[in-house]
């Protein structure tokens, strides 16, 4: 596909970098950095040495990093204010 002046496949390989780009800032965003606590951040329990030497840095344990990715997960959602439905009501 042409596009312009840019060459055959020119928007293909844009696109592709944009996605790898994007991807190496979130793993850089959520890699842990650092020593790792020995207690949790939040709840003061031990963190296991073992979770400790998997990921460098870490800081909460894995009841408190479980809940709150799972408050993360439940942020999103639909905005109903913009809904046609809410609208209609």
């Amino acid at each position: 596909m042409a596009g312009g002046w840019s060459r055959d496949g020119a928007v293909n390989e844009q696109i592709e970098a944009s996605i790898a780009e994007e991807l190496a800032r979130m793993k850089a965003r959520r890699a842990p950095v650092g020593e790792s606590l020995t207690h949790c951040a939040d709840c003061d329990e031990p963190i296991p040495e073992a979770r400790r030497q998997a990921i460098p840095g870490v800081k909460l344990c894995i009841d408190c990093a479980a809940e709150r990715q799972g408050r993360e997960l439940r942020r999103g959602g639909i905005n109903r204010r913009g809904s046609k439905d809410s609208q209609l009501k």
